[in-house]
């Protein structure tokens, strides 16, 4: 995938080897990329929502 063994998300190596992440909703089971531990459960808490993420930043940021 041309990552270098770089999360795509945050793109640090990890010491643990990364996870193929694909979008449930689609059926194909054609992977997104490859993410580090922490990155691939923060999408899977955030229940793959791109609003909730942007909430998630938005409230980082401090204007939520």
């Amino acid at each position: 995938m041309g990552q270098k063994g770089r999360c795509k998300i945050c793109a640090r190596t990890p010491r643990e080897t990364l996870a193929v992440d694909h979008n449930h909703a689609d059926l194909s089971g054609k992977p997104r990329g490859l993410l580090c531990r922490g990155c691939n459960a923060a999408l899977g808490l955030f229940q793959d929502d791109p609003t909730i993420l942007r909430a998630a930043a938005l409230y980082l940021e401090g204007r939520l």
